[in-house]
């Protein structure tokens, strides 16, 4: 009897000290990306923004194969809306912003193949999930 206690009471702490440094990791405080840098998702307010790659990848993903004089062309309009992005101060962020990102939009929309505006209007807005509301 005495020995099952024993064996008993030092599984128990095993058991507990096996745990303790599972439950330290989740305490561990994670550091948010620098400004300017995609974390793979758009944000709502503030968040990281995507990538020029991530956003072609996206796109490809929805519209299907793209030419490559299309990347280039679709990659310097996404480098330059980020680079426009960064310029705005966070006050105007949300609304400029959002100018800044459906005039990309459209940019983007008029070199695609009639095929792939279709596709591309019903692509959801990024990080929003849902159905894209009116015309792209």
């Amino acid at each position: 009897m005495k020995n099952s206690l024993k064996l008993l009471i030092c599984a128990l702490t095993l058991g507990v000290l096996a745990s303790v440094p599972a439950l330290r990791a989740q305490d561990t405080p994670t550091t948010p990306p620098a400004e300017g840098q995609g974390g793979g998702k758009k944000g709502g307010k503030g968040g990281p923004q995507m990538t020029t790659e991530q956003r072609i990848t996206r796109l490809e993903d929805a519209v299907g194969k793209l030419t490559d004089d299309q990347k280039t062309k679709i990659t310097a309009i996404y480098d330059k809306l980020a680079k426009d992005m960064a310029a705005l101060a966070p006050e105007d962020r949300r609304t400029k912003g959002m100018d800044l990102n459906q005039a990309a939009q459209k940019d983007v929309r008029a070199l695609l193949t009639a095929d792939q505006q279709t596709k591309f209007d019903a692509m959801p807005p990024p990080g929003r999930g849902g159905k894209k509301k009116g015309g792209g």
